[in-house]
């Protein structure tokens, strides 16, 4: 007997088990509508694959691993994968809150959104946003699932990710329909709230990558990652395996997201198994549940088995002023308020719901539609009508709270496992991030500056940089550092990496940023120093204001640390080209020795010279 044979003869089985109300113990009334219900629903599709973007193995994975990486951020800090955590259903469950329409927090049109970067200028200088000062930018909508999200014509809560994919670079079609998981994974990495500083070009991207170690700030990398990676390839050469070349383009970075995304396939919940056939996949007051959704009209809305039908509807949430979602796309009035209809799988993960992530539990949902006591009202602007016929009567939201909660959660989501599996992010490794000390010591206004050390602190990162803010505005600041911890609050300065002028004028308003390339000759792999901020303050004990103190763990990336330019010098006089060529081929094609070659041709004397010099000759 063929498979589809037994899949048939199961799903019929099962049918008839629930229309007679044996084995589970139901009503007679309730198994007809649990078997009305059942016929109409079925197995997801197979996954749309657009023919300009055929799958391969070494597209997903580098899709993979370039949603994993923080260094596709121009902070190093920010991942695709930072807003869409497996275990919480492809959501944020960061808790962060912007100050909605109002530009004031904790009122009522707050939007619980997700950490962004710390706003900065096209220097990647750390600049003081309006809104959020200096701190992490938060989004203006809660961070939508890409788990299922292949089968959607349009993505992003509004829609603006179109089906037909744009090349970001050209403005040329690249994908005439079925596209819409590309045109969503170029949005993102050049949005200066969520990954890029202002004003970042795709060339700034693209360049980047071709410098950088795939994936070098992970760890725990999970085994098809890690098997990819373990020849130690660069990013060119993982886009040449993708790609049949080595160009690194916008096209290609969606290109490849996208296809990862579409493995993102979540089927396999109690309900699947269900649906398949098994009638106690789901207990009986999960089975009730979803029956209360069947007669409720939640079942139009979340039609099964996408538990979606990708629309866009207007619930009533909040005032349409606050944000015209959907119109803000098309254009169109009748479009104002509407949100795109999240699917219900995997919803018992979450930590937020709604476009504005306004709910923060399935109770606080369920109570909405049933228009519980105490729950928010309902805004009629432009409501959809279904509204209206959507009332889950009270003694029916347990068992639709346990539907959605239990019989929708498909374990691999919640428990991480392939394809839902990740790396460790050095956003999540508190040992391999900087702890700030003390209070500092304050000057004009009474204001100590504080230190920005949000960077990872990575031998081998060159655009590692640490900023300084609340201070004296126009005054010269200077970046110390020391091998011993702080005494007092204050460091002993052993080094000193630079000196700037702070922007801004005045007491509290200055802000300043320092570039600090993580050369080998830094510090050892697993070594603590200590950076300070020294300000020019003349209302400041002896004229000096001081930052907190940063304490910064230094540590070796995924491809190792960067080796010493001295076991490279074969000959034991003065470095040659020989020897930087050596050095250059051992640590790889994704250096930075673009940086110590102005020559721009093969290194010269001057570039030899220059190398040595500041690398010194030993580490």
């Amino acid at each position: 007997m063929s498979m589809q044979k037994r899949s048939g003869r199961a799903r019929s089985r099962a049918g008839r088990v629930l229309l007679t109300g044996l084995v589970v113990g139901l009503p007679a009334g309730l198994c007809a509508l649990l078997g009305a219900a059942y016929v109409a629903l079925g197995a997801l599709p197979p996954v749309p694959v657009p023919p300009e973007n055929p799958m391969t193995e070494a597209k997903r994975v580098l899709g993979k691993i370039l949603f994993w990486d923080e260094q596709l951020s121009t902070s190093n800090v920010v991942s695709c994968g930072t807003c869409h955590m497996p275990q919480n259903a492809g959501t944020d469950p960061r808790l962060a809150r912007n100050p909605g329409l109002d530009g004031l927090l904790n009122t009522p049109d707050d939007i619980q959104g997700s950490p962004g970067v710390i706003r900065s200028d096209v220097n990647n200088d750390y600049v003081r946003d309006p809104v959020f000062g200096i701190g992490p930018q938060i989004t203006g909508r809660s961070a939508n699932s890409p788990i299922n999200a292949a089968y959607a014509v349009d993505l992003f809560w509004d829609g603006r990710a179109r089906s037909q994919f744009r090349d970001p670079e050209t403005n040329q079609v690249a994908i005439v329909a079925g596209g819409a998981l590309e045109s969503q994974a170029v949005g993102p990495v050049t949005n200066s709230v969520e990954m890029a500083h202002d004003n970042i070009d795709w060339g700034s991207v693209t360049a980047k990558l071709r410098r950088v170690n795939p994936l070098d700030l992970a760890t725990a990398i999970p085994a098809d990652v890690s098997s990819a990676l373990a020849d130690r390839p660069s990013y060119p050469e993982l886009f040449r395996r993708a790609f049949g070349d080595d160009t690194i383009s916008a096209r290609r970075i969606g290109f490849a997201i996208a296809t990862y995304q579409r493995t993102l396939i979540a089927d396999q919940t109690p309900w699947d198994r269900f649906d398949a056939g098994d009638v106690n996949a789901l207990t009986l007051n999960q089975r009730q549940g979803l029956q209360a959704m069947q007669a409720n009209n939640c079942l139009v809305c979340h039609a099964p088995p996408l538990f979606s039908d990708n629309t866009f509807r207007n619930i009533g949430l909040r005032p349409v002023q606050e944000d015209l979602g959907r119109q803000i796309v098309t254009g169109n009035a009748a479009d104002r308020g509407k949100f795109k209809v999240p699917s219900l799988r995997n919803t018992g993960l979450k930590r937020t719901y709604m476009h504005n992530g306004q709910f923060t539990n399935l109770g606080q949902v369920i109570g909405f539609y049933a228009r519980a006591p105490g729950s928010p009202p309902q805004f009629p602007d432009n409501r959809d009508p279904l509204m209206l016929q959507t009332v889950i009567p009270p003694q029916a939201v347990p068992q639709v709270q346990d539907f959605m909660q239990n019989g929708l959660t498909d374990p691999r989501v919640a428990n991480r496992q392939f394809p839902f599996d990740a790396p460790v992010m050095v956003a999540d490794r508190p040992e391999h991030r900087a702890t700030l000390l003390g209070a500092g010591v304050a000057g004009s206004g009474g204001i100590a500056p504080r230190m920005i050390a949000q960077a990872p602190p990575m031998l081998g990162n060159m655009q590692y940089r640490l900023g300084v803010e609340g201070a004296l505005g126009n005054a010269n600041a200077t970046l110390a550092i020391s091998t011993q911890p702080p005494v007092a609050g204050r460091i002993t300065p052993q080094m000193f990496v630079g000196i700037v002028r702070t922007s801004g004028a005045g007491a509290g308003n200055g802000v300043a940023t320092i570039h600090w390339p993580l050369l080998r000759d830094v510090a050892q792999p697993g070594q603590t120093l200590y950076a300070q901020w020294i300000v020019t303050d003349a209302a400041a004990p002896g004229g000096q204001a001081m930052s907190n103190v940063a304490a910064i763990p230094f540590f070796c990336g995924t491809y190792g640390c960067p080796p010493c330019p001295a076991d490279f010098n074969a000959s034991g006089g003065t470095p040659d080209d020989a020897d930087v060529a050596s050095f250059f081929e051992a640590w790889g094609a994704g250096d930075e020795r673009a940086d110590l070659n102005f020559s721009g041709g093969s290194p010269d004397d001057a570039d030899v010279a220059y190398f040595f010099e500041r690398w010194g000759l030993g580490c």
